[in-house]
């Protein structure tokens, strides 16, 4: 669920940036898509 959540999140910053928004709104979800692209998703390891 998690991996869906997140490749949906991903398209949704994208089409964003293709609307016309102001520069305060771009750097915004510049930042979240960022934020989501480096995510780990990885189930954590065991044992550690």
């Amino acid at each position: 669920m998690d991996k869906f959540i997140h490749g949906q999140n991903i398209a949704l910053y994208k089409k964003r940036l293709l609307a016309p928004i102001t520069d305060a709104e771009r750097r915004v979800i510049l930042k979240l898509l960022a934020e989501e692209e480096t995510k780990d998703l990885s189930p954590p390891r065991k044992g550690l």
